[in-house]
């Protein structure tokens, strides 16, 4: 073994750690909003749209999972899926429309008013993202986007905002995973489908 590979991983683990300590401070207020909006939602029997790219894209996919399918305990299912998922819209839209619009083409057709749009970008940046959230403010539904400290900007796109306290790819990533967990369990709680008490950990 190489004398520098548990150095590596110290290294890795600092800095997780460094965004793990300023993500509640960061991020507190937002992620409330970012609940109650999505309670209200489930609550009017709207749904909930999420999309990214790459890492982002398979975030999504798990998010969209827990809340559609199961998290912790057993409730009802509740309405999510991830935009990204599906390989012949995607492809279509890219092909036809350009990559930019692979999910604004699906907000279009699948996005009510009152729906929520959930998009993931590490940079804040993505063309794909930022449009697609744009679209779904022009169709009356909540944007939130999940960001890290490069993208402040796609504050200017969205209603609610969440940006995790790292630049580094995937430490941002490793925050919207515990960002998601944590909406999973407030938005049962919220919903008064799941009782955990004062920890959502508490089975």
């Amino acid at each position: 073994m190489d004398n520098k590979t548990p150095a590596f991983l110290a290294r890795y683990i600092s800095l997780h750690q460094n965004a793990l300590d300023e993500l509640h401070t960061k991020t507190a207020n937002d992620f409330a909003r970012w609940v109650d909006h999505g309670v209200n939602v489930l609550k009017s029997g709207k749904k909930i749209l999420f999309f990214g790219n790459g890492g982002s894209a398979a975030e999504a996919q798990h998010i969209a999972a827990e809340l559609s399918i199961k998290y912790m305990k057993e409730r009802k299912a509740l309405a999510a899926l991830a935009l990204n998922v599906d390989p012949s819209a995607m492809t279509a839209a890219g092909n036809d429309y350009g990559y930019d619009q692979v999910f604004v083409r699906q907000i279009m057709a699948l996005g009510q008013p009152g729906d929520m749009a959930i998009g993931y970008s590490t940079s804040g940046k993505s063309p794909n993202i930022v449009m697609a959230l744009e679209q779904a403010k022009a169709q009356k539904m909540i944007a939130v986007g999940l960001t890290g400290t490069r993208g402040v900007d796609m504050k200017n796109h969205c209603d609610v905002c969440l940006v995790a306290p790292s630049d580094l790819t995937p430490h941002v990533q490793e925050m919207h995973n515990i960002l998601g967990h944590a909406f999973c369990a407030a938005i049962e709680d919220g919903l008064g489908l799941v009782s955990y008490g004062d920890s959502p950990w508490k089975i």
